[in-house]
Formats: structure tokens, sequence, C-alpha cells
């Protein structure tokens, strides 16, 4: 047990303290890398090892970010910006410096642009209450996609329809990518938003966010993307974007559930008004009215989920310390053996060809529910989803109810993805012949 320069004792690892993170320090070894997770060692149904290709859902989390949550519990627990004494100190500290890792893993020009949240979701409705409200008006046009996740679609439908806007959508090609001559078509000056998802968390198309953003900020758009998918797998810069809006969860990229960053630029923030009341979002109160407190504070009413911004600093240095790069180009080559694996099974279906892609790889099995399917795998030991991935018009689109996903990340291996295509096989079979 060691103490760390803001006093408070670690096990291995910092919850409060600085740290000094070398890029791509860490060499790329899968099963060095699995020994950081002990939730891979798990067996399970009858001592089956488990294959976790669950990932886009969520991703599980490595030692030092356990490790982090339980140092900052045991040795820094406090509520951050109030009190003076020693252990509030140490939690403020804490709980910011996590913001300052955030703010750098995506190249933002500075803490003042990264508001927490509880994930994407409230990301995005954040944005659609405090800017929507105050800034669109009747008539007003929202572009989104049709391959839009519900966080990303449900919030300015209820927008749209309070202030009577008008919702336009980029159309879905065959192949899973977006029709970008219509994209461009809809970028007229009535739109004031465009919204859309940098990655598809069921086609794993990768959009041309860079280009987007800037066609949409031409006319003169604010811009929103939605990275709950792309920042958990690749670099992500949004100065090299250029959005006006970045929101993502953390517990897609290692970190505790329950903690989300939105990203926004000074200007647009300084002008919403607050998302919440109460507590600390405020500069002055009497009985009649209130002034607020400066960005990010503003909208952190209350207690934030200080464990959370811990956790998820302690996320981001993993990540920064495997490289975004290696990280990527680990999750490639998965995602390149499982299509060319599931492709060899007869009767089975992918969904999306984009020519850049992620590892969501959506599919079908002929003959085989995808909840059937999920649970057959389930019962080898493989962990995948079911369902309609809360994108139900996308689904609808492709005249699907529910697919099958398998939704790698870095510290998968290809053995995995065998056992993957193995139980698909057996499924297939056991249901076309009922029996095992």
């Amino acid at each position: 047990m060691t103490t760390d320069p803001a006093g408070c004792k670690t096990i291995g690892c910092s919850a409060c303290g600085d740290r000094i993170v070398l890029p791509g320090s860490r060499a790329m070894d899968p099963m060095k890398i699995r020994g950081d997770f002990p939730i891979l060692n798990v067996q399970v149904h009858d001592g089956k090892p488990l294959a976790y290709l669950d990932n886009a859902a969520t991703t599980q989390k490595s030692s030092s970010v356990v490790c982090a949550l339980c140092d900052y519990y045991q040795f820094c627990n406090a509520n951050v910006h109030r009190s003076l004494h020693y252990l509030a100190e140490q939690a403020t500290r804490a709980f910011e410096r996590g913001r300052e890792r955030v703010a750098a893993f995506i190249q933002a020009p500075g803490v003042r642009n990264i508001v927490f949240t509880r994930g994407t979701t409230e990301s995005i409705n954040l944005v659609a209450h405090s800017w929507g409200r105050k800034f669109i008006r009747p008539g007003d046009e929202i572009v989104l996609t049709e391959m839009e996740h519900h966080s990303n679609l449900v919030p300015w439908q209820l927008l749209a329809k309070e202030k009577g806007a008008v919702l336009r959508f980029v159309p879905v090609l065959e192949d899973g990518t977006l029709d970008q001559d219509a994209y461009r078509k809809l970028l007229t000056p009535k739109v004031k938003l465009v919204a859309f998802v940098h990655v598809s968390n069921v086609l794993g198309t990768v959009n041309p966010a860079k280009e987007m953003v800037a066609a949409a900020r031409a006319i003169g758009a604010v811009t929103l993307v939605d990275g709950a998918q792309s920042v958990p797998h690749q670099p992500v810069s949004v100065e090299d974007l250029g959005c006006d809006f970045l929101a993502f969860s953390g517990h897609k990229m290692l970190g505790p559930t329950g903690i989300g960053v939105l990203f926004g630029r000074d200007t647009l923030l300084e002008s919403m008004d607050p998302f919440m009341g109460g507590g600390e979002m405020i500069s002055r109160v009497t009985l009649e009215e209130s002034t607020w407190a400066d960005v990010p504070q503003k909208f952190e009413a209350g207690t934030p989920h200080i464990s959370g911004a811990v956790g998820l600093g302690a996320a981001t240095d993993y990540l920064t310390e495997l490289g975004m790069d290696k990280v990527h180009a680990r999750e490639q080559e998965l995602t390149k053996i499982t299509i060319e694996a599931l492709s060899a099974v007869p009767g089975v279906r992918i969904f999306g060809r984009a020519p850049e892609r992620s590892g969501a790889v959506s599919f079908e099995v002929e003959g085989v529910h995808p909840h059937d399917l999920a649970q057959f795998a389930d019962r080898e030991g493989v962990a995948i989803r079911a369902g309609h991935m809360c994108a139900q018009p996308l689904l609808r689109k492709f005249g699907l109810p529910a697919v099958a996903r398998a939704s790698l990340y870095f510290y998968n291996l290809p053995e995995e993805i065998e056992r993957l295509v193995h139980a698909v096989r057996k499924a297939k079979e056991f249901f076309a012949h009922g029996t095992r």
C-alpha cells in the first residue's frame, strides 16, 4: 500500500493523484491484457468458460478501474465542491481529475467543455432540453438519420412536437451506409440542428462524421455527434471532428455505469439554460430568483456521480496507455475474423457492408429466432445480444423485428469467435431437426 501525492492510500493505482501515461506504452498482448479483467475468467453453465461478446451493450472493467473505485470509497470519500475539510478536498480533486482526463482523452480545449451526465442518453436529452427549448422555433428543421439509436431520436421527437419543428431523416442505403447525396440536399437554411450517430450500434457503420459536421456547420446548423460506439473503439478528437456537441457513456469504455459525458463548445454551453435546478448549479439564490454557476457546474445539479468520474478517469488512463490506435487495429482484426467466420455458415445473413465499420456485427440465422439463438449461445458460454437494439426504425427498414449481435473489444480472442460460430451451427442444426 502506497500514498499518492494527494495523500490518499492506494493499492496499485491512484484514485486521486496525478498519473503520467505514455500513449501506446503497453503492448497489445491479448492474454496479458485479459489478466487485467478477472471477470473474463468466469465459468458459466456447468463450467464453460465465458466468451463475452456483448461489448456494445457494456464493456467489462479492468482491475485498475475497480481498484480506483475501491480506493476512492475507502480513503477519499466525501462530497465535492462544498466542505473545506481534508477528505472533501481530496474528493473534489479526484472528481475534477476525472474531468481533466476525459478532456485530454477526446482532445477537448479544456475542462469547461466537459459536462458529466449519467450517460449518452442524458447528454442528448440535456442538449434537447437546454439548447433545443431555447433556440428551436416553429418550422425549424432537425436533421437526423434512419440509423439512430432511440436515445438520439426520442428526445428530438419530443422537442419537435413541443416546438412545432420538423424532423428530416438521412436514408440508410442497402449496404448500411448513409445516403450522402440525400444528406446534402436536406441541408437547407431551415435546418437548425444536425444530430447523428458516429458508429451504428446495429450495422457497425462508421459514418464520415468530420465531413458531415463540416457540411452542417457550413449552413450554420448546430451539430451533435452520438459517440457512444466510437469514443471507446477508435481515436476521437473533438478538435478534428469540429462538432458542437459530442455525447458518450463511461460504461461502454471500461468505466462505471451511471457516468457519461457531454462535450460542448463554450459559447453554446454559456448560452444554454440549466437542465436541472438545485444545489451546486447556482451562483446566488433568493426566494424569488437565482443566478447560475459557471459551466460546467451549471449543468451538474446536486451531488454528482463522484466515484463514476474517478472510475472513468482510470478507464481513460488504461485506454490511453494501450493506445487507441492499437485498440482500433485489434478490433478491426477481430471484426474481419467474425464476419468471415459467420459468412461461412449457410443461412447466416450479416447486416451492414460499409467499407469502414466497427466490431458490432448484427446477423440473423435462417430458421432460428434471434432470442432463441442468444439463449442457445448462452448455454454454450457465449454472451451475445438479441433484440431490436434500441433502433426499431432501422430494423423495420430492413424488415426485421430483431437481430442477433456479437460485439467485440480488444480483449476478445479468435477462439471466442470460433465458439460463437460453433454455437450458431449447433443452434441451426437443433432447430432444423428438433434434436441436439
